[in-house]
């Protein structure tokens, strides 16, 4: 907690010193870089140094963040799809997303949509404020939506509301998917996810029925050992009903910036498949283009120094002892590390254990192309101000590109960066400046010219792909681990479910020091159904610990029947900033992820672990 002000080049020596130390004496791949919440282009621009550095401990929040989704969207249909909300839809299901308060704009486009008498079909454990207005709410137990999915997906092929002309002429593994799906019968769906049968059959009716459809899925689905599968049986679900790359359905976006002129940004060419078989982790064999390092191996490589310890670490938009699982095991980690470095806009819990903070820039102290993974357009990010002595991400990957003698494979300027991402739209950032957006050409049922981007060029409900790789080639719901279903023992002692969630006043664990913020949202808080309340003599406002095998956390009691009486909601992200840094900013008070775990199973395809439908007990403090 005794920080003393350093000049932003001397501080930008002693993070180069430090790493270049690490490299000679103990291997490049004993430095490691960990990115967290998505900034953009400077994502990749970091991995470019990482890259060129020469380790390929690359850690990031992907694999419990829409890489499950975009993975498998490509090995279904060949592409990431986006729902068509202009046609508009005649129904649309909203499936793990909480848009009201995480994704607002979204929630805007989407309530647009039932001003036209577009049916909705909700899915999620916790009663959202979208969910108010769904002709369907299926309250799932949490983490069982590939059940549900695959028992939605029973009842269209069962009852024939598939489209027969789609399927016949643009997929493969039609056949199989249909006897494989017959174990998936509602009644046995409806004992796995508490939903019941009849309404798993009406919201399959209501989607194949409604067309055209879309279906806007959130980040809930990446929580969890089948999340690629999830994605994958959602994917399936837009193909076999007909609504892929079709008007109101699930579009196939062609991005204004992609293109063979694009620049490789993250210079995946430098890590060798040599280089990459060093990565800490590398004997669990995942989907191949997951190109990064799950952040549980890196913290058991730091803990036990195993295959080769891990020295020195630098952080970009990340706080790991509020977003890495089984926190306790994060913190004895990073408290192992020789040297860490950290970029951020405040101080944070992981901050404090830094011994260097580089002072980040906002978005409105830099300039920017803003180019969404998941949208088909860019548009332009403006410096509007420079504030003290803090530096873009860009700027500090240069400045320290070029203390480690990497100069020659980074541009000059972030001009020239930016003419080079821009250079497929045939613009210069100056051109782009004057334009401010540019948008993909939207395009229908492409696929009926080139058919789809799989190695079949058709929807591959089948995968041998996957096959090949040891995976399920079909979706194949796993029942999760710590549930009443798999541990019947430990839900005697564990008897409610836990899930979670976030705040429309926080972005992740960041912005509780913000009074403005605070005021919103003062407190953790952890829903808890009436009936279950009562039961555990708990009243509204009360603290309450909830515990879990791994620890226990303190949040304050709201009672809700927006979550079933078996289930328990709880705030992510929370660290006590009034507390000091003195006590770490009380960063495991009421910290989530001190009750979640960081051990297997996990996906097998992408290494998510499990955040949510875990067993849990709550009763009130003394």
């Amino acid at each position: 907690g005794k920080w003393e002000p350093i000049s932003r080049d001397e501080a930008l020596d002693t993070v180069a010193a430090e790493f270049i130390d690490t490299r000679d004496n103990y291997g490049a791949e004993s430095v490691a870089f960990i990115q967290g919440s998505a900034k953009g282009l400077i994502d990749n621009y970091n991995e470019r140094l990482a890259n060129t550095l020469g380790t390929p401990n690359f850690a990031t929040t992907g694999h419990v963040c829409f890489l499950p989704r975009l993975f498998a969207s490509q090995v279904t249909c060949g592409s990431y799809t986006v729902p068509d909300y202009e046609y508009p839809p005649a129904c649309m299901v909203v499936w793990g997303a909480n848009l009201a308060e995480t994704r607002i704009g979204e929630h805007h486009r989407a309530a647009r949509q039932l001003k036209n008498n577009t049916e909705l079909i909700v899915v999620d454990p916790v009663q959202s404020r979208i969910a108010t207005k769904a002709c369907h709410w299926l309250q799932l137990r949490p983490g069982t939506d590939l059940a549900l999915a695959l028992g939605m997906i029973h009842v269209i092929i069962n009852e024939n509301l598939y489209d027969r002309s789609f399927t016949d002429r643009f997929t493969i593994g039609f056949d199989r998917l249909a006897v494989h799906v017959h174990q998936y019968s509602p009644a046995r769906v409806s004992d796995i996810t508490w939903v019941p049968s009849g309404n798993v059959e009406q919201a399959a009716r209501c989607y194949a029925r409604g067309k055209p459809a879309c279906i806007q899925w959130g980040n809930a689905i990446d929580h969890g050992v089948n999340s690629f599968q999830t994605a994958r049986a959602l994917s399936i679900l837009k193909a076999i009903t007909g609504n892929l790359d079709v008007p109101g359905g699930d579009l196939i976006p062609s991005y204004p910036l992609a293109g063979p002129d694009a620049p490789d940004i993250s210079l995946q060419n430098q890590k060798s498949p040599d280089l990459w078989a060093k990565r800490v982790g590398s004997d669990q064999k995942l989907f191949p283009l997951f190109q990064r390092v799950l952040p549980r191996n890196l913290v058991k490589a730091m803990l036990e120094e195993k295959p080769y310890p891990i020295r020195s670490v630098y952080v970009h938009a990340s706080n790991p002892l509020l977003t890495y699982t089984h926190a306790s095991r994060t913190y004895q980690a990073f408290k192992r590390l020789h040297f860490l470095a950290v970029a951020d806009f405040f101080m944070t819990p992981t901050a404090a254990l830094a011994d260097i903070v580089l002072p980040a820039a906002t978005y409105l102290e830099y300039d920017s192309i803003v180019a969404p993974p998941y949208y088909p357009f860019a548009q332009i990010q403006q410096k509007a101000v420079q504030i003290s002595d803090c530096r873009s991400d860009f700027e500090i990957a240069n400045g320290l590109a070029r203390r480690l003698g990497l100069h020659d494979l980074f541009w000059d300027s972030m001009e020239d960066f930016f003419n080079a991402v821009l250079k497929p739209a045939s613009l210069t950032f100056a051109d782009f400046r004057k334009k401010r957006v540019i948008t993909g050409v939207k395009q229908y049922r492409k696929f009926e010219k080139r058919g789809f981007d799989t190695p079949s060029g058709k929807v591959e409900l089948y995968s041998d792909r996957l096959s090949a790789l040891g995976f399920d080639p079909l979706p194949e719901y796993r029942e999760p681990p710590e549930t009443p279903l798999r541990d019947a023992d430990l839900a005697l002692a564990y008897p409610l479910v836990m899930t979670c969630k976030k705040s429309i006043y926080y972005l992740h664990s960041g912005g509780r020091q913000i009074k403005s913020l605070r005021n919103g949202h003062p407190d953790p808080v952890v829903l808890i159904h009436p009936e279950t309340a009562a039961k555990l003599c708990i009243e509204n406002d009360d603290w309450v610990y909830i515990e879990t095998k791994r620890g226990r956390i303190k949040q304050k009691a709201a009672i809700s029947d927006k979550v079933d009486p078996r289930v328990v909601c709880v705030d992510f992200g929370w660290w006590l900033p009034e507390k000091g840094i003195s006590e770490m900013y009380g960063w495991a008070e009421s910290n989530l992820n001190i009750l979640t775990a960081d051990q297997l199973p996990d996906s097998p395809e992408m290494g998510s672990g499990n955040l949510r439908g875990i067993l849990c007990k709550v009763y009130k403090t003394k």
